[in-house]
């Protein structure tokens, strides 16, 4: 079992824990919501923690995107600058120059107080790396963008399931209730039968351990759609508290007995899963060109504005200012890394190269995958269709058996084996329904019909 089985297993234990059967009435201050499979699905794409989680990630893309585009625009900067010279520093001159032949002579020219203010700007005019940067960036955002689509269909997928198991438990009560009336209505006849001395009190106890049975596994179920409900509102990102009741029925899901074959051999390219692949490969090819510009010079204008003030007293510091600016351009080229971005573009060559296979093992995968998901479904329908008649030749078995045994030539025994033989193919049914739902949400999976 993989680390979301354990999760969800786990889970579940505590729902059950928690709540029991106290919760079948929701609590009077709950939120009550009516939704069809559609609104759920809806619903969960702008509750669902994951799914809004992938849009925060759309977002930042973007404000990487802007990011990268203000690498290029003017980058302006201020500065300013005190200094109190707490001992002017000194510089030393020939003493020959003032009459002191043999000695140096300090001189200090520095004022005790300065302030300089400077405002510089650059300009990138032109930068290899800064253009693959932009086109990467463009694409990083699509990347996360597929990745919020995936993030969709996953979410589809899961609260899909979900719903048709609430489904299906309603459905299982349903037989269960149609059993255990018939049963009952059997063993009340079969206690006035006994009293009357008509059969024997061995008939009468089978027939109550069978009806016993059958009443606790409906509250069985019962129980358990309490949790399979708080599961579907788990996968919605609803709050478990509150009360959902489902409106679409099994009956208007819709079986294709004929599920579409793969013929199409670019169906693959429907997979959001291939579409991020792709994706990814751009951004590898991107880092291989941004290696490249790496061997191009780059070149940039700068400009620079500045002031300052001078004076040895500090009051009148700011009387006087002597400013000053200049332009310029920076022109760096490229000469010799020591083999470094010849082997850093060598690496990136290699990541293309992996992604192209990577592309070609998916395609296979996928289309494995649909091949998979069309055989599982057509199997379940298969199963499905015999576990009808099965189910139908049981309760024929058990209706015969009742009318051999009222006329005295079949025995209460077979009677109870027509009860189980007709609990087991109802099981057995339910089960295949199921399995037959959940294919059905895989193999639109597998064909990209999710979104």
């Amino acid at each position: 079992m993989n680390k979301r089985g354990k999760f969800l297993m786990g889970l579940l234990g505590c729902l059950w824990w928690s709540n029991g059967f106290a919760q079948q009435s929701p609590p009077r201050d709950s939120t009550a919501h009516s939704f069809s499979l559609a609104d759920c699905i809806n619903y969960a794409y702008e509750h669902q923690d994951s799914v809004k989680n992938a849009a925060l990630d759309v977002k930042s893309a973007e404000y990487k995107v802007k990011e990268t585009i203000g690498i290029g625009l003017p980058q302006v900067n201020g500065s300013a600058q005190f200094q109190d010279y707490f001992r002017v520093p000194a510089q030393v001159a020939p003493g020959d120059f003032f009459g002191r032949p043999g000695e140096l002579v300090p001189l200090r020219f520095a004022v005790k107080y300065s302030t300089t203010l400077t405002v510089q700007a650059t300009q990138l005019l032109f930068d290899g790396t800064f253009l693959v940067g932009l086109q990467s960036a463009k694409v990083f955002k699509e990347l996360s963008q597929k990745s919020f689509t995936r993030t969709k269909i996953e979410t589809n997928s899961n609260v899909t399931k979900a719903y048709y198991q609430v489904l299906v438990s309603y459905e299982q009560i349903k037989l269960y209730d149609a059993n255990i009336k018939q049963l009952k209505q059997q063993l009340d006849e079969t206690t006035q039968q006994n009293k009357q001395g008509f059969v024997e009190k061995i008939d009468v106890d089978r027939l109550a351990v069978q009806y016993n049975n059958l009443v606790t596994n409906r509250e069985n179920v019962e129980g358990g759609i309490i949790i399979y409900n708080q599961m579907l509102k788990f996968q919605m990102g609803m709050p478990v508290d509150e009360q959902l009741i489902l409106t679409d029925k099994l009956e208007s899901v819709n079986f294709s007995d004929k599920p579409e074959a793969v013929t199409d051999t670019a169906f693959y390219r429907n997979r959001i899963e291939y579409s991020l692949l792709e994706t990814n490969k751009k951004l590898n090819e991107f880092d291989m060109k941004e290696k490249k510009a790496r061997f191009l010079p780059s070149l940039s204008a700068f400009g620079n504005l500045s002031t300052s003030f001078y004076e040895n007293n500090f009051s009148r510091l700011f009387n006087n200012n002597y400013p000053f600016s200049f332009v310029g351009l920076s022109l760096n080229v490229p000469i010799f890394s020591g083999g470094q971005r010849t082997n850093q573009l060598r690496q990136s060559k290699i990541n293309v190269l992996k992604s192209q296979n990577d592309l070609h093992n998916l395609k296979n995968a996928l289309m494995l995958q649909a091949n998979t998901a069309n055989i599982t479904y057509i199997n379940g329908l298969k199963s499905l269709n015999n576990q009808r008649s099965n189910r139908e030749l049981a309760l024929e078995v058990l209706r015969v058996t009742k009318i051999k045994y009222q006329q005295g030539v079949g025995s209460s025994i077979e009677v109870s084996q027509a009860q189980n033989e007709l609990e087991s193919a109802d099981n057995q049914y339910i089960q295949a329904l199921y399995n037959v739902l959940v294919s059905k949400v895989d193999l639109d999976k597998a064909y990209g019909r999710l979104n």
